[in-house]
Formats: structure tokens, C-alpha cells, sequence
């Protein structure tokens, strides 16, 4: 059994599903699910990932993690008393082969957003386990652990590095949940206070960290079929993450319809209200540099706020983006397939993504070229021109 259990699941999951229970406990969502490798057959591993589906959904919360999730500040009472009654549903899930007959699987996910939420992570680790133990079933982990100490040391022991402090983000695309833990604990002994945390609830709570993370893609997407219109939708959602939280958990993502919408958006109100933005695509030095301007011309004190990047990173890219800000910002840094799938093989690069809310399509507009999925033109046009998008922009 590859997920064991509910709490092995990023915790950005649970504070959203929080948002959707107090404030869209109706909504509807439809996710879709895309390997981005160009010849990967993942056909033959169908049974196998369903039979880990169906192992999944006989999972319910325990006590013991459901008093874990009672201890921090930002998740209401009544909403694990709901987690207390929850469990997943696989009429919700159909997986098949694609009708191109070209190796490819198609997942797709309908149902009650509340209900169909927390799908997306453990799915994902079940997809990438079962492949790789088909692949690479004797797996010798001497090269990863080498490569991983290598890491360590570098972030560790170059002079001037030693406030630059990552977390693992890693969950979604692991080589294996073993590995996983594996990698966490390591990097628990090897960096101490130079790891902050993880974003996976199951892996804060085994090794003593702190979990981390706040809000993804998919919430913001949503708000575009729940806003009050859609020029509206990221406003609206900002201000219903901050009417649910009131300051906890305060860093806004920055990239669903890419960096100058946002920027628009994201007034002085914002600015002060929030703690920091996320960076999820693009040019992260770029981005950075117009994020700090902003927040100047806005007359607030960049040094008090913070950036956090977590796109494609790996230990030297961290160094650099910490060179290049460290002092002009507070910075935080989310390192994900690096760090749970250098193991050898080349790891999957796999999403499911939300594409409609509601009956209607939902899509992003992100700042790097192959994010988005959504497969109504007309729709990206619309968005295009709602958001004031040039064509010549890559989504």
C-alpha cells in the first residue's frame, strides 16, 4: 500500500479544503491528469494504480492525526470534525487509456470540490511509485544518497550560506514514499535549522517538522466560475483566503494569469495584508526584482516581506536566488523533485490540474510556456482579453 495514510498529502490541500467547507461547500470541480515526458507508456500500470486507488479510499483519519490537526492555530475545530466523517470516494475517479492508443493514461476527476480535493497529491505519488517499481524495481540507492549528501554539504558548508534555509516540496513527484522519508530525515540531521520544513502533513508529523504551505493553483482557477466576475476572480479569492485566515498563512501565488495581472490586483491592501508571494513560473531573478519594486511603490518595506520560490529549483539555483536577494527581502525556498527523485532514472513529470468549476472551464495563464491545460480556446481567448494578456504572451 503506497499512501498508508489521509495526512500523506501537502498541507496546502487542507487549508484550502478548509476554504471550500466554510465558504464553497457546493462547488462542483472536474481535474484532469497529464504526463509531460514525451514516450513514457504508463498503460501497462493501470490495474495497478487502480488497485492503490481503491487501497486509498478505504483510508480514513485516525484519531491521533486528527488531534494533530487540531494542535495548529489555522485549522477550525468543525473542520476536522468533517475530516473525522471524510473518505475519499472512487465512483468520483474514472482512469483509462488514452483513445490515441499512444502509451498515455487519462484520469479524470468529477465530482463535489469538497470531496474530490485531496485526490491530486497522494494520486500523483501513487502514479510515480507504481511506475518506478515496474522501471527500476531493484533500485540501488547508493548514487542518491550520494548525490544527497553532495547537497547538503554545499548548502551546509559554503561560507555565507548559513541563513539560507529550504523545505521539501517534494511530495507530488517522489521516486517513493520510503525515499521520501528518507530524504527528509536526512536532510533533518544533515541541515538542521537550514530545513524549515515540508509541505507533507504525514512527513511533518514523523520526523518533527513543521508542515508547510498555503494555497495552489486550483484555488485561485476556481474563484474564476465562483468570483462575482471574472475580472474580479483573483481579488475575490485573495479576499476569501483572507476572510478565512485572518493573517495566518499569508503568502499569495502570483502566476494564474501571470505576473502583471497579478500585479494589478494586488493593490496596497494587499500588499500590507499579506506576508509575501509565492513564485511558480518564469524568470524567478525577473520576477523577484518586479515583485520588490512593487511593493516599494506601494510604500511598503520589502525587508518585511517574503518570497518564496519553488519552481524547478535545486540546491545551486537556491544559492543563487539567495546571493542576489539576501538582505533586500525575507526569503523561503521550496525544493521539490530535486530532492525526492534524484535518484537516477529521470523522474516524471506529471500534473493534475483543475479545468473546470462548476460546468465551467478554469484555466491558468502562467508565466512559463506548457502550464496550462486547459483545451477551450475559446475560453484562453476570453481570459486573454479579460486580463488584458497580449497574444505573443506563452501560457
Amino acid at each position: 500500500m503506497i499512501v498508508s495514510s489521509l495526512l500523506d498529502t501537502d498541507l496546502y490541500k487542507f487549508s484550502m479544503m478548509q476554504v471550500v467547507l466554510h465558504q464553497y461547500p457546493g462547488a462542483h470541480a472536474e481535474y484532469r491528469f497529464k504526463c509531460r515526458n514525451p514516450g513514457v507508456n504508463l498503460v501497462p500500470y493501470i490495474d495497478e494504480i487502480r488497485e492503490e486507488l481503491h487501497a486509498l479510499c478505504s483510508l480514513r483519519f485516525t484519531e491521533d492525526e486528527l488531534s494533530y490537526l487540531r494542535q495548529w492555530r489555522f485549522i477550525k475545530s468543525d473542520f476536522v470534525d468533517f475530516l473525522g466523517l471524510f473518505q475519499l470516494n472512487a465512483k468520483y475517479i474514472d482512469i483509462a487509456p488514452s483513445p490515441e492508443d499512444n502509451g498515455e493514461i487519462e484520469i479524470r476527476i468529477v465530482g463535489p470540490w469538497l470531496h474530490t480535493i485531496l485526490y491530486e497529491v497522494p494520486l500523483l505519488a501513487i502514479v510515480n511509485e507504481v511506475y518506478f517499481r515496474n522501471t527500476a524495481p531493484d533500485m540501488d540507492f547508493t548514487e542518491g544518497r550520494r548525490r544527497l549528501q553532495a547537497k547538503i554539504a554545499l548548502l551546509r558548508d559554503t561560507p555565507g550560506y548559513a541563513d539560507c534555509r529550504i523545505a521539501d516540496y517534494g511530495t507530488r513527484r517522489r521516486f517513493s514514499r520510503d525515499w521520501q522519508k528518507e530524504v527528509v530525515t536526512t536532510l533533518h540531521q544533515g541541515l538542521g535549522a537550514q530545513l524549515t520544513g515540508t509541505s507533507n502533513v504525514w512527513l511533518a508529523r514523523e520526523v518533527g517538522l513543521r508542515p508547510l504551505g498555503t494555497l495552489a493553483h486550483e484555488y485561485l482557477q476556481a474563484h474564476q466560475a465562483l468570483g462575482p466576475r471574472l475580472r474580479d476572480s483573483q481579488v475575490a479569492a485573495l479576499e476569501a483566503w483572507a476572510k478565512e485566515y485572518r493573517g495566518d498563512l499569508g503568502i499569495a501565488l502570483s502566476d494564474v494569469y501571470g505576473l502583471t495581472a497579478f500585479l494589478r490586483d494586488f493593490d496596497m491592501y494587499f500588499c500590507k495584508l499579506f506576508d509575501g508571494t509565492r513564485h511558480d513560473s518564469g524568470d524567478p531573478f525577473a520576477w523577484g526584482e518586479r515583485v520588490l519594486a512593487h511593493y516599494e511603490a506601494n510604500r511598503v518595506d520589502p525587508r518585511s516581506k517574503v518570497l518564496v520560490f519553488s519552481d524547478g529549483l535545486d540546491i545551486p539555483k537556491v544559492m543563487e536566488l539567495y546571493k542576489h536577494f539576501h538582505g533586500r527581502c525575507q526569503l523561503a525556498f521550496g525544493v521539490g523533485t530535486n530532492l525526492t527523485n534524484d535518484v537516477g532514472p529521470t523522474p516524471l513529470n506529471i500534473v493534475i490540474k483543475m479545468v473546470r468549476c462548476n460546468g465551467q472551464p478554469v484555466a491558468k495563464l502562467s508565466d512559463s510556456p506548457g502550464k496550462n491545460m486547459c483545451d477551450d480556446k475559446a475560453y484562453i481567448a476570453y481570459l486573454r482579453q479579460v486580463f488584458d494578456i497580449p497574444e505573443t504572451a506563452e501560457i
